[in-house]
């Protein structure tokens, strides 16, 4: 059965305010997106207007440039699918729950590296785009 993930860009007028984890700490532990989330030290710590949450260290740098201090744009594409049924994806930071409707979004092509947002947040920062 073929996917039917597409290939999505953040739009240009979106950007995020991070800070990254350089604290000697074993990691923060919190609560978002219906469980339990962690971060390492190196990881970062977004706010992404108004919604903060953490970033692995790894897909922080794949995905994100610099372009001033403490603020960053995704300039890398993302494969999304809308969910038909309420469930949860397996995150670097933890598990996250969707609702029906709400998209599944990865930040390879293969599946891996995923995450949930809501419709609307989704649709108001990313644009469908061709490969």
């Amino acid at each position: 059965m073929p996917s039917k993930r597409a290939q999505y860009r953040k739009k240009a007028t979106h950007y995020v305010v991070a800070v990254r984890l350089e604290l000697e700490t074993d990691g923060i532990v919190y609560r978002k997106w219906g469980d339990t989330q962690r971060a390492k030290r190196g990881d970062w710590l977004v706010d992404n207007d108004g919604d903060v949450y953490t970033v692995d260290a790894e897909s922080f740098a794949r995905s994100y440039e610099r372009v001033v201090a403490g603020v960053y744009v995704k300039t890398t594409p993302v494969w999304a699918e809308v969910a038909t049924e309420a469930g949860s994806v397996k995150t670097k930071e933890g598990r996250s729950h969707y609702e029906r409707g709400d998209y599944i979004v990865y930040n390879n092509k293969n599946g891996t590296d995923g995450y949930c947002v809501s419709a609307k947040k989704f649709e108001a920062m990313y644009a469908r785009s061709d490969e």
